[in-house]
């Protein structure tokens, strides 16, 4: 039997599945813990690790595991489980409606709408998806179903990603120069952050991140919608999160609390093959 303490809110089929499982129990203290179970918003760190002597697996429903020090947990011969692509068609949806949004000035619209204001008079300046060229920064299992929906949609795409031989832009300085839109989607590592400068993107382009908060200079980035170097920006991931500032009152920047790969979907699958995975896990051990 292994002892399994749960440090986040988690998806109650998670839960009945371990407790009906006669092969787990649940405990209450990290201490007593042979695997731990976390979320992208409990930083497992050298500290943490210390206080659970037992600990064999950490085991996370998410893709990213950049909240995790996997170095540490491999010194101590920790495994660390995850889920990458779980979330991906989840990501993939709400970044093509915040595309859409911004494109055809959605948000705009419904703040004339509040204040009484009937203006249709502009409307032949927006411009359909199969106009833009979208520009994907990681061509992983989020960027990759962007991708796929992006073309179904009629969208012409380029991709920069120095791991993946099908992204053919040669550097991430020519797609931010030839992208009408760009969505970034990838880890946190020394080499992302702050990689994208919005100041050097085209002019007039729409910039999202559903990937990690700290691969954006947030002011930088603030100040190129101001001057309008961007003429949209859509941010669901922060730093920190939630974040300490105040925003700027402006239709064209869309803000979600990091909500891009939440769907019920999304997370009842995560449940259903954590579960597997730690099942899987423990069966490679017997």
């Amino acid at each position: 039997m292994k002892s399994v303490f749960i440090a986040a809110d988690v998806e109650r089929n998670l839960i009945e599945a371990l407790r009906s499982d006669a092969r787990f129990t649940l405990v209450n203290t990290l201490a007593e813990a042979e695997v731990l179970i976390t979320r992208t918003t409990n930083r497992v760190n050298r500290a943490l690790l210390a206080e659970a002597p037992r600990l064999e697996v950490i085991a996370q429903g998410t893709s990213g595991i950049d909240n995790i020090d996997v170095d540490a947990a491999r010194e101590r011969g920790i495994a660390v489980l995850h889920l990458p692509g779980v979330n991906a068609n989840a990501v993939a949806e709400m970044v093509i409606g915040h595309v859409i949004a911004l494109t055809r000035t959605i948000p705009f619209y419904s703040a004339a709408m509040r204040r009484g204001d009937w203006n249709r008079s502009d409307c032949t300046t927006r411009h359909e998806l199969r106009h833009y060229l979208l520009g994907i920064v990681g061509l992983g299992n989020v960027g990759s179903r962007v991708a796929q929906l992006a073309t179904a949609v009629g969208m012409r795409t380029i991709a920069y990603d120095p791991y993946v031989e099908a992204a053919r832009c040669p550097s991430l300085g020519a797609l931010l120069q030839q992208a009408d839109i760009v969505t970034l989607h990838v880890p946190l590592t020394d080499a992302t952050r702050n990689m994208v400068d919005a100041g050097s993107m085209k002019r007039g382009a729409i910039l999202i991140n559903a990937s990690r908060g700290e691969v954006l200079d947030t002011d930088a980035t603030l100040r190129a919608l101001a001057s309008d170097q961007l003429s949209g920006l859509a941010l669901d991931v922060f730093d920190p999160e939630p974040p300490q500032r105040e925003w700027p009152d402006d239709p064209r920047l869309i803000l979600t609390p990091h909500v891009a790969g939440c769907t019920f979907e999304a997370k009842d699958a995560a449940a259903r093959l954590l579960y597997e995975k730690i099942v899987a896990w423990m069966s490679s051990r017997a």
